[in-house]
């Protein structure tokens, strides 16, 4: 199953159907709807990109208003293409936009009802976690080196040991980033995932005649979550390529990185 968008107070967010059903608040972000000019056109959610910083509170404004949750409780990522989840107390309300974030962290686990998890993207995906026996909620950042790394089998893990999550609960939303059409690489990456999955992984990667490949990213995610336990139907993916569509999303390759970010955002009900 796929992702879809979905228009709240004239900004458009990727949802997952199976989150909404559950009743919770969350979304993927796109570029439209916000008050940042130039390469940040419009709606950056990025603090440490050279925006001007009361435009993107601006931003987080909308998006709170539109989601439905509280600007002082969200928690940011602060993300290093690791793959620690770092979990997430009502202390740490207000990290990243109003208090420092004082670790490094490219996901985050909580069951603190109304604190939002933020984790940002540009090409690299972003993934929504949620069990609704346990009520425990996980947002993690994946580029090509967490995904080498099994960030998202780590995510799980940490909702299973800490929380006594039971995998086949999960539902998983995997949201937009660079797509297998555009991820060229060299080998570097195809033999980092092989090393990580093995032959599991060669059905995600492609070469062509030019002797470059192509990595789907989204799959090997998918594939990571499934191997940790989350059944295949509780998971959906977004559609959309980043690098395919630079005016919906903000794209590092196709901006050469002068860019702003999108995010995404999960709030246990």
């Amino acid at each position: 199953m796929e992702l879809y968008d979905k228009s709240i107070s004239g900004l458009t967010f990727q949802t997952s159907r199976k989150l909404e059903e559950l009743g919770v608040r969350h979304g993927f972000t796109t570029r439209a709807g916000g008050v940042s000019e130039g390469i940040y056109d419009s709606l950056n959610l990025g603090l440490g990109r050279g925006d001007d910083p009361d435009k993107v509170r601006e931003n987080y404004r909308r998006v709170c208003r539109a989601l439905g949750v509280d600007i002082d409780r969200l928690v940011f990522t602060c993300q290093v293409h690791g793959n620690t989840l770092r979990v997430v107390t009502s202390a740490d309300a207000g990290k990243g936009l109003d208090r420092k974030v004082d670790y490094e962290a490219d996901g985050l686990v909580t069951d603190v009802p109304g604190v939002t998890l933020v984790s940002f993207g540009a090409d690299c995906l972003t993934v929504l976690l949620y069990d609704p026996v346990r009520r425990v909620i996980a947002n993690f950042h994946a580029g090509w080196r967490g995904t080498a790394r099994k960030i998202a089998v780590q995510a799980v893990e940490t909702m299973v040991s800490r929380y006594g999550c039971e995998s086949a609960d999960i539902r998983a939303a995997i949201g937009p980033g660079i797509s297998r059409c555009c991820f060229e690489t060299g080998e570097d990456v195809p033999n980092a995932m092989t090393t990580a999955l093995g032959a599991a992984a060669l059905p995600f990667l492609t070469s062509d005649d030019n002797g470059k490949f192509h990595v789907d990213l989204k799959g090997l995610n998918a594939l990571q979550l499934e191997k940790a336990g989350v059944l295949a139907g509780h998971i959906e993916t977004s559609p959309d390529c980043t690098l395919c569509k630079p005016e919906k999303y903000w794209s590092h390759r196709y901006t050469k990185g002068e860019r702003g970010s999108q995010a995404a955002l999960i709030c246990l009900p």
